[in-house]
């Protein structure tokens, strides 16, 4: 399955690993565009200069563990579309241009159902997809939490209580799945 990677999803560090550690793992194909690469990149300058130095170098990673995730929304396409915030018509388009079956996105109020449905695409929240994921392969999932969770501790972050860190980083339903 295609699923476009909304920049709210990429720039939370935990959550980003969650979800391309599912993407490393076979579950489903990434696609971005550089424009949501760079949403996230200006995210991380804008919260802490650092993050940012952090996302370019991420950013450079991820194109060449996913070389094909790039898709680009056409001017054409995003001229027929409409969204309640017309800064997300450029994800939509690229989301329809790139073939994505799916759209992963905290946004769920910017992204209505009809709306991604008229084109065959459904609107995931990261939280429900991750715990779709993690009943098809709980150990997979459960291995890649820890290594998310060992990697956040390496860096500062208090992480003895993994469902309060699962649930900082909005998925609080899978969190629960894992660490109940």
């Amino acid at each position: 399955m295609k699923v476009l990677i909304d920049a709210c999803v990429l720039y939370p560090t935990v959550l980003r690993e969650l979800v391309l550690g599912t993407a490393a793992q076979g579950l489903f194909t990434p696609l971005w565009s550089d424009r949501i690469l760079e949403e996230w990149r200006r995210a991380a300058l804008r919260k802490s200069a650092p993050d940012g130095v952090i996302a370019e170098g991420e950013i450079a990673r991820l194109r060449v563990q996913f070389p094909k995730a790039g898709v680009e929304g056409s001017d054409q396409t995003q001229a027929t579309l409409y969204l309640p915030d017309e800064n997300d018509i450029h994800v939509l388009a690229a989301a329809i241009d790139g073939g994505a079956e799916a759209l992963l996105t905290l946004n769920t109020k910017d992204f209505p159902l009809r709306t991604l449905g008229a084109h065959g695409i459904l609107r995931r929240h990261p939280d429900e997809f991750l715990l779709e994921a993690a009943r098809l392969d709980r150990d997979g999932l459960a291995r890649l939490a820890n290594e998310v969770l060992g990697e956040a501790g390496n860096h500062g972050i208090d992480v003895s209580n993994p469902r309060a860190l699962m649930k900082r980083a909005q998925v609080p339903r899978f969190g629960k799945f894992l660490y109940a």
